[in-house]
């Protein structure tokens, strides 16, 4: 595949204060990526930077060959051919959805204008909403109007700010899947700014965790759950617990859970380790089980229950049982840790 954006060893600050530290990634031509962290680590500073509004002090920006940006020089945004969707759509409440979508396409005449609009309004499947007006529209229709807004001018990559955060959950999982296969379909790279894990898992061909201004960790979605690269990846992209054990040889360690055993980790004995332990890895063990758990708390959730066990060492962890069980608060259980994909860290 063909390289369309390098981002080479970055550094962005606010006045005196670095926020971005030798952040760097590749994206290649039609790939969907996200960038996935929590409130203040520094994404969104990333994303205005490669679109030309926040300036850089180290490192480099290049698109599809083009250096857009390094130290005391940018290309100014609208050279860029970078779309952006911002988070509060940004629709011009006085235009037709229409109108809003070829807004920026004044260079074409008239008729290419409404040819490019009745693409794309088909494509995000509001052909008949053409002549209303945004405050008549849902939130999630708003939403696809500033992707064909954003998409209208054939950008080479498209950057969205926390597109689907001011939607419910349900309607932002359905968009995220949409949106992905309008990307698809039309070729466009993009790049998605999340603090939703579920949202980036869904969307992105790739993903980096950033915390603390730089890039933990870029990878595949699966790679990033089952693969992490630190205790900060693990914990932010899946629920969990850590829990401190001593490794009894190179593939089994005693936590407060028990024994954990795994084939594909080499420790040596001794060794103390921090395993994390997912809710659908805690399973039920027999009445005689080596660790019992007291259940502390739990939550229905339809085709399972998370129960919320006390460990014996008084440590919390929590369990998701399908609903063929049910226990009551207070209840003790066995419990065993069953994983073929085992998430833990040496401590250093």
């Amino acid at each position: 595949m063909v390289k369309l954006l390098s981002v080479d060893r970055i550094e962005c600050r606010y006045q005196t204060q670095r926020v971005v530290d030798e952040l760097s990634f590749d994206i290649e031509q039609g790939e969907v990526v996200s960038l996935l962290g929590p409130s203040g680590c520094g994404k969104t500073t990333v994303l205005r930077a490669i679109a030309g509004f926040n300036p850089i002090y180290k490192g480099s920006i290049t698109l599809n060959g083009r250096v857009m940006a390094r130290p005391n020089e940018g290309m100014p945004p609208e050279q860029r051919n970078i779309g952006m969707v911002f988070q509060d759509y940004a629709l011009f409440p006085h235009l037709s959805i229409r109108n809003n979508i070829t807004f920026g396409l004044t260079k074409l005449l008239k008729k290419e204008q409404c040819r490019v609009a009745d693409h794309l309004l088909n494509l995000v499947e509001l052909t008949e909403m053409a002549e209303r007006y945004p405050h008549e529209l849902s939130g999630g229709q708003q939403q696809r109007v500033a992707l064909a807004r954003a998409l209208a001018p054939k950008p080479k990559l498209l950057l969205m700010d926390e597109p689907f955060s001011n939607l419910d959950t349900e309607l932002r999982r359905q968009l995220s899947v949409e949106v992905r296969d309008i990307l698809k379909e039309e070729k466009i790279s993009a790049i998605v700014v999340t603090h939703d894990q579920d949202e980036a898992f869904t969307v992105s061909d790739k993903l980096g965790v950033i915390a603390n201004g730089r890039l933990q960790q870029w990878d595949t979605p699966f790679e990033i759950y089952h693969h992490p690269i630190n205790p900060l990846v693990a914990s932010f992209v899946g629920e969990g617990t850590f829990l401190r054990g001593q490794a009894l040889s190179g593939h089994s360690v005693q936590t407060d859970i028990g024994l954990v055993n795994a084939s594909k980790i080499n420790w040596c004995a001794g060794d103390q380790v921090d395993v994390f332990v997912r809710p659908h890895e805690v399973i039920p063990g027999p009445n005689n089980a080596a660790v019992n758990g007291k259940v502390v708390k739990k939550e229905f959730l339809g085709t399972s229950t998370l129960y919320t066990l006390c460990l014996p060492s008084g440590k919390l962890v929590e369990s998701s049982f399908m609903v063929d069980h049910d226990y009551q608060i207070g209840d003790i259980i066995g419990l065993r840790v069953e994983t073929d994909k085992l998430v833990a860290f040496r401590v250093s």
